[in-house]
């Protein structure tokens, strides 16, 4: 009898007979898990013990008042809820343009509808092959003492790891700020595993991916009869951490009548647990991180201004990897020797035309998505060569936003990104592009002078009253 547990898979549809068809041959292999919507998922994940190692998501959810594009949202939420989650997307055969978005957002490939369900389960047992979280640390235990598995060669890199080093033993806050995808988390791990606090518990809650009813109680622990279900004591995370380091991801997402009971712990270590009367206290080590701009949310009211003082005693940015053009290649090196070696395949290369492609390409998911990359050309094109056409298949190219590439300044350099550019979007738009432009540059001079319309004018060389009517002209489109 084979008593071995099956890795869990959630089947993400809001077809029954697409859904009930998965699960009877799936069911074989997986401990399968069915949802219809967003708001399911999230129910069922706070009810599992562990986040199941696979996702099988439907882009073409319903889409919601709030969310049009509930797919890629839904993308966005397992990421946050466990970023070892490997998912699959299934997409119409003639969605591409959709399918390389959700790659970039951290989706690890998409498998084309309709498709048969032997195909679908061989795609999730070559998925399973691939542990993401080793990516997450280096390949042996001296590059990780030297390096804290943040790879890379590049002045940002080398600054980011000084940082790290110099606010380890700090027992104050430290706010890790970046994009989605760029390695907060792993960055937040490291700040741990280099301080005197290392033997001590490391515990991480995303504070995106629970609901804000259960945010309190997981963190500060309930006293039997709290509440509904609530049917003995438990502890929280303040008190699991005790003397170790709690990492509290997406802080911005956390509601503001909480907000204020974060700050009581990190001004004195004092809490209470829900239903509870008694004080406690925590001396653990608080890291958050955001991607949002806190500073933008505490001047729109939706962040505590003491707070984000108190949590940013010392702030880490942590750089997109479109600013680590040396670390691109050195990334492609480590993780293509990684995967090929877990998987026991020789690795692949590049053609020369290919590697420029890949050091031109700006990457908008980050490192999680050149990671997603280089998992699928170990998959598709083990011990080959891969052409410029290959490896461009592989980019989603719709998704480079000219908002977050430097401006060339030359005009050979802007014609080859122009080149790159409408190689690979669809239906291209001028117009648009040229808006997005501006729209940029307009934010960008508005972000510089924290809101000063006259300064931001000047530093745009337009006068107050063009500026105030480009930016009228955003807000309507």
């Amino acid at each position: 009898m084979n008593t071995k547990k099956k890795p869990g898979l959630l089947i993400v549809d809001d077809d029954p007979l697409i859904t009930d068809t998965l699960h009877f041959v799936l069911s074989q292999d997986f401990e399968v898990y069915v949802a219809e919507t967003r708001k399911q998922v999230k129910s069922l994940l706070t009810q599992l013990d562990a986040p199941p190692p696979l996702a099988l998501v439907d882009l073409g959810l319903p889409p919601t008042q709030h969310k049009p594009d509930e797919g890629f949202a839904l993308i966005s939420d397992l990421l946050g809820h466990s970023n070892r989650i490997k998912i699959l997307v299934l997409s119409g055969q003639n969605d591409e343009a959709n399918a390389r978005h959700a790659r970039a957002l951290g989706a690890m490939d998409f498998i084309a509808k309709p498709a048969e369900p032997e195909k679908i389960k061989e795609a999730l047992l070559s998925a399973l092959r691939f542990d993401q979280g080793a990516a997450d640390q280096a390949t042996t235990r001296a590059e990780a003492e030297a390096t804290g598995g943040i790879i890379g060669a590049s002045f940002a890199m080398d600054k980011l790891r000084n940082q790290i080093k110099l606010y380890a033993d700090a027992p104050f806050p430290v706010l890790i700020e970046g994009e989605s995808g760029s390695g907060k988390e792993l960055v937040a791990t490291s700040l741990h595993q280099w301080s005197k606090r290392s033997a001590k518990p490391y515990l991480a809650l995303n504070c995106a991916a629970i609901s804000p009813t259960l945010v309190e109680p997981t963190l500060f622990g309930y006293a039997k009869g709290a509440f509904t279900g609530a049917t003995q004591a438990h502890s929280g995370y303040f008190e699991d951490a005790r003397d170790g380091t709690l990492f509290l991801d997406e802080i911005g997402e956390l509601p503001l009548e909480l907000q204020a009971k974060l700050l009581r712990v990190l001004e004195n270590g004092e809490f209470q647990r829900v239903g509870e009367t008694t004080s406690r206290f925590s001396n653990a080590r608080i890291v958050a991180a955001t991607n949002r701009d806190l500073r933008k949310e505490v001047r729109e009211g939706r962040f505590r201004g003491d707070l984000y003082h108190r949590l940013s005693v010392f702030s880490v940015h942590v750089p997109p990897l479109r600013e680590q053009d040396e670390d691109k290649v050195l990334l492609l090196e480590h993780f293509r020797t990684l995967y090929a070696r877990e998987v026991g395949t020789p690795p692949f290369t590049l053609s020369p035309e290919a590697r420029k492609l890949w050091e031109e390409y700006h990457f908008p998911g980050n490192v999680r998505e050149l990671r997603n990359i280089v998992i699928r050309l170990t998959t598709k094109y083990a011990g080959k060569t891969v052409s410029p056409e290959e490896l461009e298949g592989e980019f989603d190219l719709d998704l480079v936003n000219p908002a977050s590439i430097p401006l060339p300044t030359d005009a050979q350099t802007l014609q080859e990104y122009a080149k790159f550019h409408l190689r690979g979007v669809h239906n291209f738009d001028l117009d648009k592009v040229m808006k997005q432009w501006e729209k940029s540059y307009v934010e960008a001079a508005l972000s510089m002078t924290h809101g000063n319309l006259s300064q931001a004018a000047k530093i745009l060389g337009v006068n107050r009253t063009t500026l105030y009517s480009r930016m009228q002209t955003y807000q309507s489109e």
